[in-house]
């Protein structure tokens, strides 16, 4: 019995860390979408790109990589601004089709770009508390994996406040809600476009460091598969919901880890999609998706 609690704890706890990555991803997405009304499926791209930010000012500095937070999210948040004005902005609203070939595009030239710069080589960091490990209800979890759960919970705290308590903050949310609104009440809704991909691209560069902190190799074309998972996340949450966003994270997290430890790694990504489409089955909007009217 006790085995099996183990096992039970580990999974939860793991799932845990692993959710926290694809939340950070997810909620970006939705701040992007939220705002805007656009996918952008060059999100997992942004995730990259903050791994490689991390990596250069790491082999740079040689700094503790947890605080190349600090250079990885301003970057993100910079190339975010720069997207949106020189790539979104000038189709928006012009057909979704445009919006979708835009970001498509993008995938393709920010891999290559990468590529050019990097190299394709998989790369690695190696935390300086790889080889630590902390005891938790019995269960031995690696000291990385608990600073990613703190640091993802202290970047939503941030987040909640900014949108919560700040003027900016507001009037993204106001946009969100009724664009035409904002509008009519005075907001810039062409600032808060701006600033809402900004944002969503710092949270994916926060991904990125969290992603190569952990130990999980990189290269340019790695993007893809987080990208998908933070998509699946974000339909199980309700597209637009961040509070969904962090609860399909952590449905996604938890059921990775307990098909690892049931079935096998190879079916890690089945049992998470399968997830994904009984919930689309039940609740086509999405967790706190609300219908359209």
């Amino acid at each position: 019995m006790a085995g099996g609690i183990d096992v039970v704890l580990q999974v939860l706890i793991w799932g845990l860390y692993a959710g926290c990555i694809y939340i950070l991803l997810a909620i970006g997405l939705n701040l992007i979408f939220g705002v805007m009304k656009v996918v952008n499926f060059a999100h997992g791209e942004l995730l990259m790109l903050g791994a490689y930010i991390t990596f250069t000012f790491y082999a740079l500095s040689g700094f503790n990589p947890y605080v190349l937070l600090a250079a990885s999210v301003p970057t993100l948040i910079l190339a975010g601004i720069i997207i949106e004005r020189l790539c979104f902005r000038p189709i928006l609203g012009t057909g979704k089709l445009n919006e979708i070939f835009i970001s498509i595009g993008l995938i393709y030239i920010i891999q290559n770009a990468a590529a050019l710069i990097w190299t394709d080589e998989w790369r690695i960091i190696h935390s300086p508390y790889e080889k630590i490990t902390i005891s938790i209800f019995g269960v031995n979890m690696p000291l990385d994996y608990l600073i990613i759960i703190i640091t993802t919970i202290l970047i939503l705290i941030v987040l909640y406040l900014f949108l919560r308590k700040t003027r900016l903050g507001k009037a993204m949310r106001a946009t969100s809600q009724n664009r035409k609104g904002a509008m009519l009440m005075g907001i810039n809704v062409e600032r808060m476009d701006m600033l809402s991909f900004g944002i969503g691209a710092g949270l994916a560069g926060a991904a990125g460091t969290l992603w190569v902190v952990s130990g999980q190799v990189f290269n340019p074309y790695m993007g893809s598969i987080p990208a998908i998972k933070a998509f699946a996340i974000v339909i199980i949450g309700g597209l637009g919901s961040i509070p969904g966003a962090i609860i399909g994270g952590l449905i996604y997290g938890i059921a990775e880890n307990f098909a690892i430890f049931t079935l096998g790694g190879a079916w890690k990504d089945a049992v998470s999609f399968i997830i994904l489409i009984l919930v689309l089955i039940i609740r086509p909007t999405g967790i706190f998706g609300e219908s359209a009217e």
